[in-house]
């Protein structure tokens, strides 16, 4: 009798092949302004597009690409030396994204033109875009007016990372969410950006009204983190009727999922606004080691907008304000808000009575009696303390620090030195590595307190 068995070996392995998932082996593209938009057609998980120098005037579509989490399309311009420039063409915004997942942008330039289109646009008619990253894009002159965005969202978005970019001159820096709120932004990154002299606002995250059943959305409790960056409005809006605070964030859901999501704002920047206040803000909001500097008005007010405080936690940072520096109204009376350990220059501040724990707060003017050196310009500010003896008699009545051990990085300073006793931004007696001033601020956080 004949020995089938090794024809049977043979079958089965060839029956297991026709069943395995394809594999495909990730490829590197390069393109050049005559070429690119032929090239995007071919991208696939795992594929990276890099773009040679020049100028590109058709714009950059990220329609349906689809990469996966182990394996993200990436599309990049050079990383030093002259630019991939993507400039603004009339009724198209420069790159628009629909229905695309795991992206990542990076190392490009984008001129507005100063024309009525957006930078970086998730269309309205998209039906979602996540896991997309923008990192090291300058994006200018996105300016022609308050309306003109340089990133903007305008579909459900989640899981996004916007990290070391340069947003200069335009109508409105980042704008995410749409102004209806049914188009939320949830679990994003935004770190180490610098947004200047933009017409609105450096960022605005919109308000949600409800969390959409969209597949693979989050639907459990998240946090949305902004650190690190700096977010400046020294140039006076020439119409004070369209004057925004440098950063909004709204309101959660205000049942269902997502209705415990917070923000957790740390490590920033905020420098100067003329005619409104540096940070607004509602809902669920952590805001410590922060630095809010305004010589011309206010600082932070935590106050209704399209709905109200909840849950807030304001600590560890130092405000100097030409007007008031903290301001916090309307909140649910079941929900105490913890303002703690901040140490405030300002000209008044509102904190409710209950909620005044162990704040320094004195006279605008008498900054430079306890810090370094207040008042300087730019890149020579200095807001370290004098002396130890600045709160040494708040901090030895301080109290516990368990009402924000849960925030990621709380016991981190401005500079990234570890403190968790202190009062205001930074620990004293440590030499300060970055002074303030109108750049990308640097990543000082030692790797073993790095997360996400």
């Amino acid at each position: 009798m004949m020995d089938i068995r090794p024809f049977s070996t043979i079958g089965l392995l060839l029956a297991a092949l026709l069943i395995m998932p394809v594999i495909t082996q990730a490829r590197q593209y390069t393109a050049n302004p005559a070429d690119y938009r032929l090239q995007l057609k071919k991208l696939q998980a795992g594929d990276q597009l890099s773009l040679s120098p020049g100028i590109y005037s058709q714009g950059l579509p990220i329609h349906q690409l689809k990469g996966q989490p182990d394996a993200p399309i990436v599309i990049t311009g050079p990383t030093d030396g002259q630019r991939a420039v993507f400039i603004a063409r009339p009724r198209h915004n420069t790159i628009s994204i629909i229905d695309s997942r795991h992206v990542t942008l990076r190392h490009l330039e984008l001129d507005g033109r100063s024309l009525p289109v957006d930078g970086v646009k998730c269309e309205g008619h998209a039906a979602w875009a996540h896991h997309i990253t923008l990192e090291h894009l300058l994006i200018q002159r996105h300016d022609h007016n308050q309306q003109i965005v340089a990133i903007s969202t305008k579909c459900p978005a989640w899981n996004w990372t916007i990290r070391h970019n340069i947003i200069q001159n335009a109508g409105t820096g980042l704008y995410l969410g749409d102004s209806d709120g049914k188009a939320p932004f949830i679990a994003g990154l935004i770190e180490h950006n610098l947004v200047t002299d933009t017409l609105g606002y450096n960022l605005q995250i919109k308000h949600q009204r409800g969390r959409p059943v969209i597949d693979g959305m989050p639907q459990q409790d998240q946090v949305t983190i902004i650190r690190h960056n700096v977010f400046a409005k020294a140039s006076q809006n020439k119409d004070p009727t369209m004057a925004r605070p440098n950063v909004l964030v709204g309101h959660w859901p205000l049942d269902g999922p997502g209705k415990n999501d917070r923000y957790l704002i740390y490590g920033n920047f905020f420098y100067e606004n003329a005619q409104e206040a540096l940070f607004q803000g509602e809902g669920n909001i952590a805001i410590y080691n922060n630095l809010f500097v305004n010589h011309h008005g206010n600082g932070v007010h935590i106050q209704p907008h399209h709905d109200i405080p909840r849950d807030i936690h304001i600590f560890f940072n130092t405000v100097l304000a030409n007007g008031v520096g903290i301001h916090h109204a309307g909140g649910y009376p079941s929900n105490d808000p913890v303002i703690t350990s901040n140490l405030v220059f300002t000209q008044r501040t509102s904190i409710p009575a209950g909620a005044m724990r162990l704040n320094m707060v004195s006279q605008y003017a008498e900054a430079s009696k306890f810090l370094i050196a207040p008042f300087a310009s730019v890149g020579k500010m200095n807001f370290a303390p004098l002396s130890a003896k600045l709160s040494e008699s708040l901090l030895e009545k301080s109290s516990s620090t368990k009402s924000f051990e849960k925030f990621l990085h709380w016991q981190l300073d401005f500079d990234g030195n570890i403190s968790n006793h202190r009062i205001g931004a930074y620990v004293h007696g440590r030499p300060v590595r970055w002074l303030p001033q109108l750049t990308v601020k640097p990543d000082m956080i030692q790797p073993e307190h790095r997360s996400r």
